[in-house]
């Protein structure tokens, strides 16, 4: 009997744990929590109102996932973002996403390739439209449902984490530049790569893509 509770009691605390990580993360990337700023878990606990325990948790998944930084001997920060987190993220997604572009069209079904365009049209409309927050919900959208159709689940978990990390950096670009639509990366070049099944297009058009996006960013410093 004492057996059964504990294991209920840890089935609780994890999926409290899971409630703090989801929100605490959001909340980061969506910039309610300021980049650079620092923290400390009871100030957190009592911002999502939960235990201590469940946000220490958390915490530690977000230090993993490089969102919060461990400052040693002074507590807790929100990471920061500049040239160097920049640097280190467009070369991570070059180094993902150019290959999840090369694999997509030997893996992608008529299918994925259909719901694709449509994932594209779509992010077209906000584009032209320069509906920024659509836009960027929408590019999200497109990435991970490329990661998805190349079937490899060490490129989907990469390109998860670190697809939260850009949607962070481009919400804070467009706290300080007008949205504009240059500014709102097509992913034409890509979709027409893949419909036709061009491995080295495909990866050209997404490593043109990222080096866009990364020059954009690169203004901001």
């Amino acid at each position: 009997m004492h057996t059964t509770i504990s294991m209920l009691e840890a089935k609780k605390t994890l999926r409290a744990s899971d409630i703090a990580y989801e929100r605490l993360r959001t909340m980061i990337i969506d910039l309610q929590l300021s980049p650079g700023t620092t923290i400390d878990e009871m100030s957190l606990a009592t911002e999502i109102g939960l235990g201590r325990t469940p946000v220490h948790e958390a915490v530690a998944r977000l230090v993993i996932d490089r969102l919060i930084t461990v400052l040693p001997r002074r507590g807790l920060m929100i990471s920061p973002i500049g040239l160097e987190q920049i640097r280190e993220l467009f070369e991570a997604r070059e180094s993902i996403e150019c290959g999840n572009a090369y694999f997509a069209t030997q893996h992608a079904s008529e299918q994925d390739l259909n719901k694709l365009r449509i994932l594209v049209e779509t992010a077209e409309n906000a584009r032209e439209e320069t509906d920024v927050l659509r836009f960027l919900e929408d590019d999200q959208h497109i990435h991970r449902f490329l990661a998805s159709i190349v079937h490899n689940t060490y490129l989907q978990d990469a390109t998860d984490r670190i697809l939260w990390h850009n949607l962070r950096f481009w919400r804070f670009y467009f706290t300080t530049r007008p949205v504009q639509p240059g500014t709102l990366v097509s992913h034409q070049t890509l979709l027409t790569a893949l419909e036709q099944r061009d491995a080295k297009a495909a990866f050209e058009a997404m490593r043109t893509h990222i080096h866009i996006s990364r020059a954009l960013l690169n203004e901001l410093f």
